[in-house]
């Protein structure tokens, strides 16, 4: 059953791990390369244009984003890696913030780690999966811009993804936060993981 969501709205933005949100309430984080499209993906779930900031500029969240959805849970947009234009030293106090919210985080569910469909994966995001992998944390593979593929080079695009990362490919869910394909199928996994955790 797709969960609904009646309500979202901005709560803080931590810049380290002092701002970092632990009230119990469930956490479903969005990581990527910053000009994969997390910002627009979060307003498509919540069904609101504007409610996470989107630029043409790749790199402009550089703090960890709450949303809490629905009273219950949180969507959390994290700092994009790869395209972020700022100096040496912000980077790594971002990617510490990074660490501590993904390794000591005991209300994170599952991280949402999105890639282009369209693209082989870097190594920046292989390393973020062998990171994720490492200190067994819960994840999905968000592909996006499936709407930029015909709808019968998804499956086989899902595969070659797949193999260059060393994952099975029902590990990815293919999905385009522009004409909403897949959205349905990511609203289900999250209504069903919530329940499945209460």
């Amino acid at each position: 059953m797709v969960m609904k969501i009646s309500q979202a709205q901005y709560v803080t933005s931590a810049v380290d791990k002092s701002g970092l949100i632990d009230d119990g309430r469930a956490q479903f984080a969005f990581v990527g390369r910053s000009n994969v499209g997390k910002s627009s993906l979060i307003n498509r779930l919540v069904g609101q244009k504007r409610l996470a900031k989107t630029s043409s500029t790749p790199g402009l969240t550089k703090m960890v984003n709450y949303f809490l959805v629905n009273n219950q849970f949180y969507f959390v947009d994290l700092p994009g890696y790869g395209f972020a234009k700022t100096n040496h030293a912000n980077k790594k106090s971002w990617a510490s913030v990074i660490e501590q919210y993904l390794t000591f985080n005991q209300n994170l569910r599952v991280v949402f780690v999105l890639l282009d469909l369209r693209h082989s994966p870097t190594q920046l995001d292989k390393d973020m999966i062998e990171f994720l992998l490492f200190h067994a944390i819960p994840f999905k593979i968000i592909a996006t811009k499936a709407d930029k593929l015909a709808k019968s080079k998804i499956p086989q695009a899902c595969s070659a993804m797949a193999k260059q990362l060393g994952i099975r490919p029902q590990l990815i869910s293919p999905l385009s936060s522009e004409n909403g394909y897949g959205i349905d199928k990511l609203l289900e996994f999250i209504g069903g993981n919530l329940e499945a955790g209460l």
